[in-house]
């Protein structure tokens, strides 16, 4: 298995030197070759095992030069008891009728992104073992990546980890979680702007080929593909778990910010997971709900991202959406790149032609949700069903409703705990959401950041003196 960039200025490399660079060369994002096929008969094999040999199944398929075994012994060790809070990892929480949950949250930090992040923090320092150096993770988080990051990161030997976080934009809980990290080779940097110029930075630093190769810089945004392909895994389980007989259909529902997460499903209903329909949750910062609607990418200036109550989705331009657009473009390096060129220099591009495939193709069908819409929905589905849902998850709730359809069970994307939104939940429900006991004292614990200007040289500079040696 081989992989490109979507940008086409890069030779094919395997999975895990792709795993350390991050940005393709090209400022593009790596994908496989092509994507590998699952049958009918694979498929129903699978139904017996647990998470961490599924994983082994699914990642194998990416990943060709880690021996088996060795790939098996990180994916156990990413889903090892004790790891995640429930024993299946991924628990199956049925709502209402035909709606359920896929439980991502039983993570250490609360959040969806522990799935991935766990495998990338075993995966990293197995490969750096290896290959006997070190690696300066930067990264960007609007809320959730950057704790699942530290988390799975802290204590990793020759691993520096420097996340970038909107300042004052992010629940005082999920600033808790990552601020209240001692470990010395984890640094928080807030900086005065909104995530998308956070995201920025992360990418003009990768861009710079002579900074990163000099302080050895890695990804663990979703631009790092690993994330991705770990992600996939949590799709075929959910069908696993939602279907009794082969070929049955089933739709995922997905709170949508940065675009990895359900491109992860259309990664795996394009390797043959029978999925119906991926439903595209957003907030207010509705970009993406705008193109797969209307066929125009217009990403929105820092002034006009809204900071709302699900906050971990307040993107206007999103990374990921890059790969798939990349198949739209019948995989194209050079038409993806005039695109993104055509972006830069408009601010938008068209591809109102192609509307008709988003969903008769790809399965893409969205919508928005706003905050009376999530306070209304936690509140129903409270009153309903006795279960409590964070925010984002409550975006997705509200439009995977409109997009139900009799017969085909519809599985929303539980991307975080109830817990990292006290004050949006008390507001819906009328009183707090329990904090687990391990984290109740966390608000009180002493928190280390630095304050900067959404400056890349400030930023430049911190990494230089700061770097893993």
């Amino acid at each position: 298995m081989k992989y490109l960039s979507t940008r086409g200025g890069m030779a094919p490399l395997p999975f895990c030197a792709i795993l350390l660079e991050g940005l393709a060369p090209d400022g593009g994002l790596a994908l496989p070759e092509s994507f590998p096929q699952v049958s009918a008969q694979t498929l129903e094999a699978w139904r017996a095992l647990d998470y961490p040999a599924l994983a082994t199944e699914v990642l194998s398929l990416f990943i060709d030069d880690i021996p088996r075994d060795d790939l098996a012994r990180l994916t156990h060790a990413a889903y090892a008891p004790g790891v995640f809070d429930a024993a299946d990892v991924v628990p199956l929480k049925p709502l209402y009728g035909q709606t359920s949950l896929l439980g991502l949250s039983q993570g250490p930090t609360l959040a969806f992104k522990d799935m991935a992040m766990q495998f990338l923090g075993q995966v990293f320092e197995y490969v750096l073992d290896k290959r006997q150096v070190t690696l300066n993770i930067l990264g960007a988080t609007s809320g959730d990546t950057g704790s699942a990051a530290e988390y799975a990161l802290r204590g990793k030997k020759g691993i520096a980890v420097f996340m970038l976080s909107p300042h004052g934009r992010m629940s005082d809980f999920q600033r808790a979680q990552m601020y209240s990290l001692q470990d010395p080779n984890i640094h928080n940097l807030a900086l005065k702007g909104v995530f998308d110029e956070c995201q920025d930075i992360v990418k003009a630093l990768a861009g710079d080929l002579d900074f990163k190769s000099a302080y050895r810089l890695g990804a663990v945004n979703s631009i790092n593909w690993a994330r991705i392909a770990a992600q996939v895994v949590y799709y075929f389980w959910g069908w696993l778990r939602a279907t009794s007989q082969s070929g049955q259909q089933v739709s995922f529902a997905v709170p949508s910010g940065n675009f990895g997460n359900i491109l992860s499903g259309h990664i795996a209903r394009e390797m043959g997971l029978p999925i119906r329909r991926l439903v595209l949750a957003t907030n207010e910062n509705n970009v993406l709900e705008e193109f797969f609607r209307t066929g125009v990418y217009r990403p929105r200036s820092a002034a006009q991202t809204y900071a709302t109550s699900s906050p971990s989705m307040d993107i206007s331009r999103a990374s990921n959406f890059e790969r798939f657009v990349f198949d739209l473009m019948g995989r194209d390096p050079d038409r993806v790149a005039q695109l993104w060129k055509q972006l830069a220099q408009q601010g938008e591009f068209d591809l109102s032609e192609l509307r008709p495939q988003f969903e008769s193709r790809y399965g893409f069908v969205g919508g928005i949700s706003t905050h009376a819409d999530r306070l209304q929905t936690i509140k129903s589905v409270y009153d309903r069903s006795g279960t409590l849902i964070d925010p984002h998850t409550a975006d997705a709730v509200k439009v995977a409703a409109a997009h139900a359809e009799p017969g085909v069970p519809m599985l929303v994307l539980e991307t975080a705990l109830p817990a990292k939104f006290g004050e949006t939940i008390q507001e819906a429900i009328g009183q707090p959401a329990p904090v687990p006991g391990h984290l109740k004292d966390l608000a009180g614990l002493p928190q280390r950041v630095r304050v900067m200007d959404c400056d890349v040289a400030q930023v430049r500079d911190y990494i230089k003196a700061h770097a893993a040696a």
